[in-house]
């Protein structure tokens, strides 16, 4: 199974209203490939976005047809 490292930023839910300034979070997490897609929304409609994307298991291009 391929799974994916993810590294996002996504502004933290406690203290934002009595700061003014969003304290950021930074998160890496491993996603299977079929859950990539999925993950990829959740992230964005936190108001976050993905640093970097890495392959932590599995072949590259493997549903690409260049194997």
């Amino acid at each position: 199974m391929r799974m994916f490292k993810v590294t996002a930023c996504v502004p933290s839910q406690t203290r934002i209203r009595t700061q003014r300034e969003l304290q950021n979070t930074y998160f890496t997490k491993l996603v299977p490939y079929d859950n990539w897609f999925k993950e990829q929304q959740r992230i964005q409609k936190m108001g976050g976005s993905i640093v970097n994307v890495q392959l932590a298991t599995g072949k590259p291009g493997s549903n690409a047809g260049l194997q």
